[in-house]
């Protein structure tokens, strides 16, 4: 035996003594998987992954078909996943908006009126019903943080608002779309695939805003401690209003998405469910309810889960009714799961 083993009393390959034949790869592996699990969207990705492999061998030939993968995609994952985008910039900051459904309902209203009744060119009548969004986006930041109304109060208000204006003004009846707006909406969501391209790009922008920006630090410094941001010098305020009107243009564009798509203007659509169906994709992709932390690829994951689970549902007959109750169970189950891993993270870190 050599010296080094003679003193180390064991040979390589021996228990204690150093990597045998194959024990490099466990370690490898090992090591990747204790890297994934550390990761904030770990779990929603091993669901969504589940949920698909689940229904598409389930129902494989109705699961799987090219207008079954596009309903999926495009008109359920797509509006759940880019109002999520800015709920989770709000949550991770501290507050809420529930009022982003009613901006969904709204907003194509004011194209529709801009445009039919005021003769506004087709393309400013669509920025217009962003600026809308916008707008109601600011009016919720100065409720919230400059009077200092709780934002579940202030959306929740607004929200009633805007629904009872949209009724009103509608005389709740649907509208047409606009003729001359039609050549525009083919890029917003007339296109089969192009609601799901657009939440893809706004996923990957508000993914670097949000992990690569100064905007997002301050985000996130902001749902952590705000009164430490104030003292490091943050504007507090600034970044609040500027992710509600986040959240209040990404509300409008999905109610004009959804107008194409469907081809009319319905004073019904939007409302409640898109904005919770929303934070339940934030809140089970790793986004925490009280601040300080988020994560918009999560968010982006959880929405593909529910949008599985709802098509999934559909196609094998289950009563719509079961809905939520699998979407309860979902919440519940993911925020364990995510208090569990953020527990392997911070001994991870203490390693």
């Amino acid at each position: 035996m050599s010296e080094t083993t003679r003193q180390t009393g064991r040979l390589i390959g021996e228990p204690g003594g150093g990597p045998g034949p194959g024990n490099g790869t466990v370690d490898i592996l090992r090591r990747w998987l204790g890297v994934f699990a550390r990761q904030r969207e770990a779990t929603i990705l091993v669901v969504a992954v589940a949920l698909l492999l689940y229904f598409g061998l389930s129902n494989t030939s109705s699961f799987v078909s090219n207008a079954n993968a596009t309903n999926l995609l495009s008109a359920t994952a797509a509006p759940i996943a880019i109002i999520a985008i800015g709920e989770v910039m709000l949550l991770i900051c501290g507050e809420i908006d529930l009022s982003v459904g009613f901006i969904f309902t709204f907003s194509p209203f004011v194209m529709f009126f801009m445009n039919e009744y005021f003769g506004v060119p087709a393309l400013l009548a669509i920025i217009l019903s962003l600026v809308f969004g916008l707008v109601v986006g600011f009016i919720n930041g100065f409720f919230t943080v400059t009077l200092g109304v709780p934002s579940f109060i202030t959306t929740l208000g607004t929200g009633f608002i805007l629904l009872g204006l949209a009724l009103t003004l509608s005389h709740a009846e649907p509208k047409t779309i606009p003729p001359a707006t039609v050549s525009i909406g083919k890029y917003l969501g007339i296109d089969a695939w192009s609601w799901f391209i657009w939440a893809v790009i706004l996923v990957a922008i508000f993914h670097v805003v949000l992990t690569r920006t100064r905007w997002g630090l301050y985000t996130i410094s902001t749902g952590g401690n705000q009164l430490g941001a104030r003292e490091a010098g943050i504007n507090v305020g600034r970044i609040k209003y500027g992710n509600f009107m986040i959240s209040g243009v990404l509300g409008a564009l999905v109610g004009l998405q959804s107008a194409f798509y469907n081809n009319t203007i319905d004073p019904l659509a939007g409302g409640y469910q898109p904005m919770f169906y929303a934070v339940t994709a934030a809140v089970i992709g790793g986004t925490a309810m009280l601040g300080g932390s988020g994560t918009i690829l999560g968010a982006f994951l959880g929405a593909i889960a529910l949008a599985t689970l709802i098509d999934g549902f559909n196609i094998q007959g289950i009563n719509a009714n079961a809905i939520p109750i699998v979407f309860g169970s979902a919440i519940l189950i993911a925020m364990v799961a995510n208090v569990q891993l953020a527990r392997v993270r911070e001994r991870g870190r203490a390693l």
